[in-house]
């Protein structure tokens, strides 16, 4: 069955793309057409997600275009203020007191903010990392990250590294801010024929939706035990899990700290989201049609965090912690840190206390984003779960 899903820029009140987006756009677009047709006039979302965020040069995440910020299409925590990155500075220094030989790694940089912030914390705590790795495959995102980072001078610049691959036997913290919701997911939908996957067609003028075979694996028998209603629609995250497997198989001693947005598997399949989470964001508009301006917005969908916990588990990772962004943030000294700004920080009052809305109140980030850390011969507790932790819940 086929059903068209996009709607008309205009209809969801979108701004124009500018003449360069444009181009991009229109390239991705063919090659999204030509990929359905040699496929039989199908291809996995997955697929489609991919290519709109990761096509060399083209793609969102691969061309040269400002994304984050307020010139971009939408802000991250770190992009706010340092204060996200000095807390987390803290509970890296609690790890680094746990092992010997550490090292961090950031995977997908963004900006390079974050990096600039941790380095700038963790030097000031005379604390700074062996090495900085930074896990990135855009080449364009890597020369907006050197440009920044080389302005924190060689004392900190000289410990930073850029890998495209998993390095072995690391030690250390991993970093994933804002990284796993941005990979590729596949959709699927309840139907009275059984639970199917959903590919992504051409009808001659626009990408339409299109039921493809019948889900089975690891989907299929989570979906078993949730007994979802007959058109209920949602996301997999098969590269999440998979980069989980990675992280596992890669690291030797440490913390993986994940922070993104998301819910355990029992509110991720809510019945209030009976069309999933997926989400796309243009300069600073968010919307549900990942069909419009292709490789010009982002597209994520947020995380089940229990099959993140469960294939952690199973990749021989322990379960150190699980909480909301907001309660991490104050278990780290929050509070204490505001403090401290507004004696010896120049900036303006307003702007410190618009950072700490955004990073703490539930109706921005505070609630809705999760941290989660994963160990391997580290044990809990760590601080940053001090107030609160609700691993029972995933």
């Amino acid at each position: 069955m086929i059903r068209s899903f996009s709607r008309k820029p205009e209809s969801l009140r979108l701004p124009p793309l500018s003449a360069e987006e444009r181009r991009r756009s229109e390239r991705v677009t063919d090659i999204l057409i030509d990929e359905i047709q040699r496929n039989g006039g199908v291809i996995d979302f997955a697929r489609f997600m991919e290519v709109a965020l990761y096509a060399p040069t083209l793609g969102y995440y691969s061309s040269a275009s400002p994304k984050f910020g307020e010139s971009g299409d939408f802000v991250t925590a770190p992009e706010l203020g340092n204060l996200f990155a000095r807390c987390l500075a803290r509970q890296i220094i609690e790890v680094f007191e746990k092992i010997d030989g550490v090292s961090v790694l950031e995977a997908g940089a963004g900006s390079g903010r974050l990096a600039a912030d941790l380095l700038a914390e963790l030097d000031r705590r005379g604390r700074l990392p062996q090495r900085y790795q930074i896990l990135e495959t855009s080449p364009a995102l890597q020369a907006h990250q050197r440009r920044l980072l080389r302005k924190a001078g060689p004392r900190r610049f000289d410990r930073v590294e850029w890998l495209t691959s998993w390095p072995t036997n690391f030690r250390g913290v991993v970093i994933g801010n804002e990284f796993l919701d941005a990979l590729p997911v596949r959709r699927f939908r309840v139907t009275n024929s059984g639970t199917r996957w959903l590919g992504v067609g051409w009808d001659g003028s626009r990408f339409v939706e299109i039921e493809a075979e019948a889900v089975d694996g690891a989907l299929a028998e989570r979906l078993e035990r949730l007994h979802l209603p007959e058109g209920y629609a949602s996301e997999w995250h098969p590269q999440a899990q998979a980069w989980v497997r990675s992280v596992a198989a890669a690291l030797e001693a440490g913390v993986v700290f994940f922070v993104d947005y998301g819910f355990p598997a029992h509110e991720f399949y809510h019945a209030d989201r009976n069309q999933g989470t997926l989400m796309c964001h243009y300069r600073h508009l968010s919307h549900t049609d990942p069909y419009v301006h292709v490789a010009a917005q982002d597209i994520t969908a947020h995380l089940d965090f229990s099959a993140v916990a469960d294939v952690a588990q199973q990749a021989g990772l322990e379960i150190l912690g699980y909480t909301q962004q907001a309660s991490f943030l104050l278990a780290l000294g929050l509070t204490q840190l505001i403090q401290q700004e507004e004696q010896e920080s120049t900036q303006n009052r307003l702007a410190l206390t618009q950072q700490v809305k955004k990073l703490v109140l539930p109706s921005e980030m505070g609630e809705l984003f999760k941290v989660i850390a994963l160990g391997k011969e580290v044990r809990a507790p760590l601080a940053g779960f001090a107030l609160s932790d609700h691993r029972d819940r995933l």
